[in-house]
């Protein structure tokens, strides 16, 4: 088991990759200002508890049963991408 290291403001700012860190079983210690300030540790995980997640309920409560059409879909990507830049 590795510990790793973060910021205050990477806590802020990258949770999710500190969170995975921990879920991964690493201690991750906390620096303000350049020092020690805490250690996160891991609690001890329940096993069997994975979960499991329903894209395709997800996609059907946003969309319904939609079906796009290759120009709906080409104007989707489109304004996304456009909004990119």
């Amino acid at each position: 088991m590795s510990t790793k290291t973060a910021t205050v403001a990477d806590l802020r700012n990258n949770f999710r990759r500190v969170s995975a860190w921990l879920e991964n079983g690493e201690s991750v210690e906390i620096l303000k200002r350049g020092r020690r300030f805490a250690r996160l540790v891991p609690t001890a995980a329940s096993p069997g508890k994975a979960i499991k997640v329903d894209f395709a309920a997800q996609l059907r409560a946003v969309w319904g049963r939609k079906v796009f059409s290759a120009a709906e879909t080409r104007t989707l990507r489109d304004a996304e991408l456009g909004s990119l830049s």
